[in-house]
């Protein structure tokens, strides 16, 4: 089940958010006066930015695969034991069997 690639888009709208926040987070941070108050501004904008560029990359990741971030995870929902102990996934590639960890 394939994600269609053009909803990678969709990451560009928190993105957009994120960016406009942190500039006036970073805008405040440096109209204040206090020193502490300046570098915790500075380093929430940069918090805010790291989250930006990780909207960016899994929206690039979607766009370019077709497959979300947590694609694997929704493939093992349909994963079963067989009596022999193994994970059996029907819908893995070449129908591999995965051992159960117990």
């Amino acid at each position: 089940m394939e994600i269609p690639r053009f909803a990678g888009l969709f990451a560009l709208i928190p993105m957009t958010t994120l960016l406009a926040l942190s500039f006036f987070v970073l805008f405040a941070a440096l109209k204040t006066e206090s020193r502490g108050l300046k570098a915790f501004g500075k380093f929430v904008a940069v918090l805010l930015w790291l989250c930006a560029a990780i909207f960016l990359a899994a929206g690039t990741k979607v766009a370019v695969t077709g497959k979300g971030p947590f694609h694997h995870r929704m493939m093992m929902q349909n994963c079963t034991v067989d009596k022999d102990g193994k994970m059996v996934c029907p819908m893995m590639p070449g129908g591999q069997n995965a051992p159960v960890k117990k």
